[in-house]
């Protein structure tokens, strides 16, 4: 499975990820044991472009903030300020606070359901949002959720991790919605997640990514996801990659019933035979 690295510990020689429990190989992933061996490929992508004295907006969707929270600590590392806008469908997904608060001089936490993500009461420009990152953006740009210490039409950059659904909605309202509360000439980057095989590096091609002219519309070179997974938000065809993201989906279904059926079968030897 392809996996996105959420931190490393250089010193200890440690890396670490986080496994969203959907399909068969990843419910695998929650039976593996401490010292239980596993093979890690790579490494793909490129490291995310930090610049120097910027503004910087993040916007996290799910387990996009497993990512970001890295991103956001070397951003301010380097002199950047960076509004985090952390989007959880329920307030009950949080995960790593302490390290999204610490990546951001300012964490608009937004949440579509279930409890309320209470802002921490020693950073005063925190807030909570009830609704999508949009609507976040556009209620925190307002000023409908308070005073704001850092304005969204001051940043710079646009980084943005989440569903191809969520990054393609930021791509879309930039231009309409949300164009009288940024910075004219902005950059805007997402983070794509293709379908990928080979785990080796430009290699199988089914990370392929199309990309298209943002002034002609017109069909350009696509781009391997698996050798630069930060790519410009208004090239991305995200209605192309919606398609290639559930080319499986089918025998992901049948895959997750047989593993439904063998644990409710009580067929052990599966487990045990891992």
């Amino acid at each position: 499975i392809a996996l996105t690295g959420a931190w490393t510990d250089n010193d200890r020689g440690l890396m670490g990820t986080i496994v969203l429990e959907m399909g068969v190989s990843s419910r695998l992933c929650s039976i593996l044991q401490p010292g239980e061996p596993v093979v890690v490929m790579g490494p793909t992508g490129e490291p995310t472009e930090i610049p120097t004295g910027e503004k910087v907006i993040l916007l996290g969707g799910g387990l996009g903030n497993a990512v970001l929270f890295s991103i956001g600590k070397a951003l301010r590392d380097a002199g950047n300020e960076v509004v985090y806008f952390a989007g959880f469908k329920r307030g009950e997904d949080i995960f790593k606070r302490e390290e999204i608060e610490a990546a951001a001089d300012v964490v608009i936490w937004s949440t579509d359901a279930g409890a309320e993500i209470e802002p921490n009461r020693k950073r005063p420009y925190d807030r909570h949002f009830r609704g999508n990152i949009v609507q976040a953006m556009i209620s925190y740009a307002t000023g409908e959720l308070g005073d704001t210490q850092l304005a969204l039409d001051d940043c710079d950059r646009i980084i943005c991790i989440g569903s191809d659904r969520m990054m393609n909605a930021v791509k879309e309202t930039r231009f309409t919605v949300l164009e009288p509360y940024l910075k004219p000439g902005h950059k805007a980057i997402g983070s794509i997640n293709s379908p990928m095989q080979c785990a080796m590096k430009e290699i199988c091609a089914q990370c392929l990514c199309k990309h298209v002219d943002p002034e002609t519309k017109e069909e350009v070179a696509p781009v391997f996801s698996c050798f630069n997974q930060d790519q410009e938000l208004d090239r991305v065809d995200f209605e192309n990659l919606n398609q290639r993201l559930r080319q499986n989906t089918v025998q992901e279904k049948l895959s997750n019933l047989w593993l439904d059926h063998q644990v409710h079968a009580g067929d052990l030897g599966l487990w045990t035979n891992l």
